[in-house]
């Protein structure tokens, strides 16, 4: 799994470069975004190449959002393709996680 990151005035921007999100990659998902949450307050993840996500994945959301408001900061989300969408409104993730259509929104908002 690859991800970039891009500092946005003080949203720092994480795509996500796999088209999974599951429990074969989820250690290496947390791993690369952990130093991101412990030094920036709001991050933006950009799924948009995401197209499959279970409950690993979800988890591995949910422990992001989790951190990030111990710390006083926010996690938005952007550029979920419809599979990915109908499981976030599946298990109600949706309610506790401002999804955006784009990058430039999910900043706008941060």
């Amino acid at each position: 799994m690859k991800i970039r990151s891009e500092t946005i005035n003080t949203t720092v921007v994480v795509d996500i470069l796999a088209e999974s999100l599951d429990a074969g990659n989820t250690r290496e998902f947390r791993d690369a975004i952990t130093p991101l949450i412990n030094t920036n307050a709001t991050l933006v993840l950009n799924l948009e190449s995401i197209k499959f996500l279970d409950s690993s994945g979800c988890g591995s959301i949910l422990s992001c959002l989790r951190q990030l408001n111990a710390k006083g900061g926010d996690l938005k989300v952007c550029g979920l393709q419809k599979t990915v969408r109908a499981v976030f409104e599946l298990v109600r993730i949706h309610r506790i996680i401002d999804i955006f259509e784009n990058r430039e929104d999910a900043v706008k908002q941060a």
